[in-house]
């Protein structure tokens, strides 16, 4: 089983975090992965397509069970925070649903750095995106989407 990390570096020190959960986690399980670096979390959907293109195309030998999304936002004093995370989690959203995709999504949306950290650091939201990444895969096993 291989997982697609899509990781958003526009925080790295938050995305570090949540990557060091997320990679632990995925780890623990025997679960292979591969990492993709975007610039932000508006790019994180693009590249999901992509990879999911790729496979449909077979232009890649490489097949993903499941999509882990990494990333923080961060408001600021306008209102491109609120589109950026709006169409980032529509996008990602969108995807699961019409092509059938495992996603565990570890997009941090935040007021400040501080709550970033928080939950990049001591709640581990990277751990808990691949969880529910590793889950939905189990999911689609036990619905007959997946070979058990």
């Amino acid at each position: 089983m291989k997982i697609l990390i899509v990781e958003s570096r526009f925080y790295e020190d938050i995305t570090d975090n949540l990557v060091k959960g997320a990679v632990k986690e995925l780890q623990a399980v025997g679960a292979g992965f591969k990492r993709v670096i975007v610039p932000g979390i508006l790019e994180i959907p693009g590249a999901i397509r992509y990879a999911v293109r790729a496979m449909e195309m077979r232009a890649t030998d490489e097949r993903y069970a499941g999509y882990v999304t990494l990333g923080c936002a961060i408001k600021g004093e306008t209102d491109h925070y609120d589109h950026v995370c709006r169409e980032a989690f529509a996008g990602v959203q969108t995807l699961s649903l019409q092509y059938t995709l495992a996603v565990g999504n570890g997009i941090l949306t935040v007021h400040n750095k501080a709550q970033a950290m928080e939950r990049a650091e001591k709640r581990n939201f990277g751990g808990q995106a691949a969880r529910a990444c590793l889950r939905m895969i189990e999911i689609k096993k036990d619905l007959g989407l997946l070979p058990k």
